[in-house]
């Protein structure tokens, strides 16, 4: 029940979504590839509903839906077990989408009435560190100069743009097709296995 003692519906997706986390988890790579194909409607409409309510246009929405799918799978060892997956998700997607909003200088609100608790990554060992470098080494240099600058170290086109001598519309090229190819390649793996 919410505070208005109005009894929350849990949505219909949720237990299929945890139950593929968990399996993912213990190495399911079937499963891993069915729960990442699920969230992909939800999460571009999250992202959407984001940008809108930001007064953004639409142009970023498929960056941030990769970005959003990069962190998750760096990410998903934080995902406690016990707790609904959506509500863990939600909060990636709120932050990949509060992280462009702040690349590229915008003011507005993003949704953040459910708000969760601030993802914090636990000591995995280096765990998730050696997995970025793993997904980053199919990039050429360039690319994942640019990919870690603008995606993972949180700064923006133009600044990365004036490091590398690129204009900002070409950092944002760049970052776009780095990132499809990221897709793409962890595709191809999933499918593999």
């Amino acid at each position: 029940m919410n505070g208005s003692g109005v009894q929350e519906r849990k949505p219909d997706h949720e237990d299929e979504w945890s139950r593929l986390m968990r399996l993912a988890l213990d190495g399911d790579q079937v499963a891993y590839k069915t729960l990442l194909a699920a969230l992909v409607p939800h999460v571009r409409g999250r992202v959407r509903h984001g940008l809108a309510r930001s007064g953004r246009g639409q142009a970023e929405v498929e960056d941030i839906v990769q970005e959003t799918l990069l962190a998750v799978h760096l990410k998903r060892a934080t995902w406690d077990r016990s707790m609904p997956l959506t509500p863990w998700l939600n909060a990636v997607t709120r932050h990949k989408t509060i992280d462009l909003l702040r690349r590229v200088g915008a003011r507005g609100e993003v949704d953040l009435d459910d708000a969760v608790e601030t993802l914090a990554a636990p000591d995995d060992g280096g765990e998730s560190q050696l997995d970025v470098q793993r997904m980053l080494s199919v990039l050429d240099g360039r690319q994942r100069q640019i990919v870690e600058q603008v995606s993972l170290a949180g700064r923006s086109a133009a600044e990365v743009g004036g490091q590398l001598g690129m204009s900002e519309g070409a950092v944002r090229v760049a970052l776009h097709r780095a990132l499809k190819q990221l897709a793409r390649t962890f595709k191809g793996r999933a499918d593999a296995d």
